[in-house]
């Protein structure tokens, strides 16, 4: 392998005090140690440590990139990193009672994940790099993530199959039976401390419902995903029951209540809070799916005078939640009298040297593969404007999906469809070079892994779904000149953070052009001007074959018609790899084929300037 391809040089490892000195931490009181009118022995902590929505990344590593990872808030990635802090603060405590969970999305989010789902994968024999890593780093329990379910049910049983831990799964039901298929529970029992009694743990796994759409295809007819208070109603007196001293959830599902897929589900995506104020029992949530951090936030329970404690470690490695349960000993049990947490920033000390040593080997085989060239491009193609002009890249992803799902059709009643295709911006930094192109630079195009489906829909819902879509563009007065943050990126009721670039979807026609004028100085639903097709005005009435991912069609992002459409297309292979075979095939990308300035941005008719 290349120097360039090598990890950085490594710097001077820090680990124990000197790595939890690095990042801040805040040790708070060894109730073990003492200190008690009531004996050292009456009181004690129990310490839970967090990660969530690893997304197989174990390295500080950006594999579209080819280089060290690096964010605007000099963030870094990687369980690597992760398990030099969890080894630190076990080696703080030692002789205390520590567990280790994660709230899930551990097998999906990099080329590393990829290879060994897709090229070379687990079920051959390979062992999940993800697998290898958390079993060094030896957790107790972790979570099922939705992104668990991405590559079907084979690769993830197998991937269960070769940890030392439990996935945990409550709310992931048989459909027949309605009985959890993975373990909804684990119980653990410690000894806090040296001679008083002993402690009971029980750690209960909830997932999200989100699964149900996200992932039909693999799911459908197979498993159910009720909801999480629903779940934790029925196994946390069970827990009880069973003489927990302690109930911690780790639940795949973000603190803030919301759902994504609208009122698509009885069950909301983000539940975590609702788990806190309405099930009796639970004494701390790990929370994941949500991608945010939350240091500490204390819950008003449903039992009068009682704290529920929430935490979120970010993502991706970057952050490590330390929770402290405070116990006291009352009636020869153990109760939790106070609970704190705080999160530790990965990027302040190095990777760990086991978890590192352990899948080197495998992070180098990606990094060629990912690197190795597939074919040429007769001129570059950017991402960056993406969001506010009509670029080649997009209209590539466009024409690859769409020439796909026309060749599928071919000999069937709906061959004579149109075919329209819709892809999103979803990385404004993807490139394709001119000259040599390789599976990086393909790859940088579509960074998810979703599949291509193709629905049929009528003009009509082609200029509802444009509309939705334009909902990303804030609205303006004039035509500009404006930098690209002040039109794009709007606040709406489903994104009260604003409208991520994933959610706008441009739509391109493959044998006529798909064309028409976003008019950003009108309200929301009234921006799509001048809508044609193969040069003529759309009919209400007229069909279509839309290529769309299996994200979208099932839901994600609330876009109208998709999701009840009747389906035309659907072989289940990811978009990325069709795109990357499509290159390999070719051997040559000649943008002149395939791009034209189909659509713009206007003001009151008039073109917008983006600076």
């Amino acid at each position: 392998m290349s120097d360039q391809s090598a990890l950085p040089a490594r710097r001077t490892v820090l680990t124990g005090a000197a790595a939890l000195a690095a990042v801040g931490f805040v040790p708070g009181v060894a109730h073990a140690a003492g200190g008690s009118n009531q004996g050292g022995n009456r009181r004690a902590r129990l310490t839970v440590l967090g990660t969530t929505d690893l997304h197989g990344n174990v390295f500080n590593w950006d594999y579209f990139k080819n280089a060290e990872y690096t964010d605007s808030a000099s963030r870094d990635i990687g369980i690597a990193k992760a398990a030099t802090l969890i080894r630190g603060v076990r080696e703080e405590r030692a002789g205390e009672a520590v567990i280790t969970l994660d709230a899930g999305d551990t097998i999906q989010g990099t080329p590393l994940a990829y290879y060994y789902a897709k090229i070379d994968p687990i079920t051959g024999g390979a062992i999940h790099p993800m697998a290898a890593a958390m079993n060094a780093v030896g957790y107790d329990a972790a979570a099922l993530g939705n992104h668990e379910f991405n590559y079907g049910l084979d690769i993830l049983r197998t991937f269960e199959s070769q940890l030392d831990h439990p996935l945990l799964g409550a709310n992931a039901v048989d459909d027949a039976t309605g009985r959890p298929v993975f373990p909804p529970y684990v119980i653990k029992t410690l000894r806090p401390t040296k001679n008083g009694p002993t402690l009971t743990v029980g750690i209960l796994g909830l997932t999200n419902p989100g699964i149900a759409i996200w992932d039909k295809a693999n799911v459908e007819g197979k498993l159910r995903f009720p909801g999480l208070v629903e779940q934790a109603k029925v196994f946390v007196p069970e827990l009880k029951k069973a003489g927990c001293d302690v109930v911690v959830v780790a639940a795949h599902s973000g603190a803030d209540t919301s759902s994504s897929y609208g009122d698509a589900l009885p069950y909301p995506e983000n539940a975590s809070t609702l788990l806190a104020e309405q099930v009796p029992g639970i004494d701390a949530i790990l929370v994941g799916h949500a991608h945010v951090e939350i240091p500490q936030r204390l819950v008003d329970g449903p039992t009068p005078g009682k704290q529920v404690l929430l935490t979120e470690p970010l993502y991706w490695g970057m952050r490590v939640s330390v929770i402290d349960l405070n116990l006291e000993v009352r009636d020869h049990r153990w109760h939790v009298v106070s609970a704190t947490s705080q999160v530790l920033d990965s990027a302040k000390v190095d990777e760990d040297a086991e978890v590192a040593s352990l899948v080197l080997a495998q992070h180098k085989k990606v990094v060629d593969y990912v690197n190795s060239p597939i074919g040429t491009s007769t001129r570059a193609m950017s991402a960056q404007r993406a969001v506010v002009e009509d670029v080649a890249a997009i209209d590539f992803v466009n024409y690859v999906q769409a020439d796909t799902v026309r060749a599928a059709l071919a000999g069937t009643p709906d061959a004579t469809l149109p075919v329209l295709s819709i892809a999103a911006p979803f990385n404004r930094g993807a490139a394709i070079p001119q000259g040599q192109v390789t599976v990086r630079d393909v790859a940088g195009l579509y960074i998810y892994d979703n599949t291509l489906l193709a629905v049929k829909v009528t003009g009509a819902q082609v200029k509802d779904y444009l509309e939705y879509s334009a909902t990303y563009f804030k609205q303006v007065s004039t035509a500009g000149p404006f930098t690209s943050d002040q039109v794009t990126n709007a606040v709406t009721a489903n994104a009260p953070k604003g409208t991520p670039d994933y959610n706008y979807d441009i739509v391109g026609g493959l044998t006529g052009r798909l064309t028409y004028d976003i008019d950003i100085a009108q309200a929301p639903g009234s921006r799509i001007r001048n809508l044609s097709y193969a040069g003529a005005p759309i009919v209400a009435s007229q069909e279509f074959a839309l290529a769309i991912n299996n994200y979208r069609q099932s839901g994600g992002g609330g876009f109208p018609h998709v999701k009840t459409a009747p389906v035309v297309y659907n072989r289940q292979v990811e978009i990325r790899q069709l795109i990357i075979d499509w290159v390999a095939a070719r051997t040559t990308i000649d943008p002149s084929t395939f791009a034209s300035v189909d659509w713009r941005l206007v003001a009151n008719g008039q073109p917008v300037t983006i600076s």
